[in-house]
């Protein structure tokens, strides 16, 4: 009894003094706190850049421990979004992503290796228009702390290349691939 309310003594006390500890989190996607976005090079002048509205995920986080962190995360690909109704018709069709018959892309990571700094590389499997490839994130702790509403919050940003034919999507053009950026806010569970 005594060793289980020194325990708790010891974790109450890393609690308030903001020590951070091992955690859940859903990613914060009602409340508009991360984002999923796209940069694709539009004929080699300029690029094109959207978003995918619809997603979700969770992930672990510890500090102490960064190569046991985890990440899953579920977008919908009908929710692809480049600010333009037409052009956003034709990505998600046959031609390009398939959103129709491969409505969902899903991540799971595999892997976190800690490069210092808050810096690290987030591998994992990507499926994406109904095949399954490795794909690493080079991702960055933001900040972790309490929110106004009484959660608690920890936010990362990423980044990422996806070559099209990997995942047997439609080179045009210039357009062989994606840049993809990440900003992940989560609420711990």
């Amino acid at each position: 009894m005594k060793k289980h309310i020194i325990a708790m003594g010891l974790m109450a006390a890393a609690s308030v003094s903001g020590i951070a500890q091992a955690a859940d989190y859903a990613i914060d996607t009602k409340g508009a706190h991360a984002s999923i976005n796209f940069k694709v090079d539009h004929l080699g002048y300029s690029f094109i850049k959207g978003r995918f509205n619809t997603f979700d995920g969770t992930f672990s986080y510890d500090p102490q421990n960064l190569s046991a962190s985890k990440v899953k995360v579920n977008v919908d690909t009908t929710s692809l979004d480049s600010n333009h109704a037409e052009r956003d018709k034709h990505l998600r069709s046959a031609d390009f992503i398939d959103a129709g018959k491969f409505s969902t892309a899903t991540f799971t990571s595999t892997k976190v290796e800690p490069k210092g700094n808050g810096e690290m590389t987030i591998f994992g499997e990507l499926s994406l228009h109904g095949q399954t490839k490795p794909i690493a994130i080079d991702a960055q702790f933001i900040g972790e702390g309490e929110d106004p509403w009484g959660g608690y919050r920890a936010g990362f940003t990423g980044t990422t290349r996806i070559e099209f034919k990997d995942f047997g999507i439609q080179v045009m053009g210039s357009s062989s691939y994606a840049d993809i950026e990440l900003h992940v806010e989560g609420i711990r569970q």
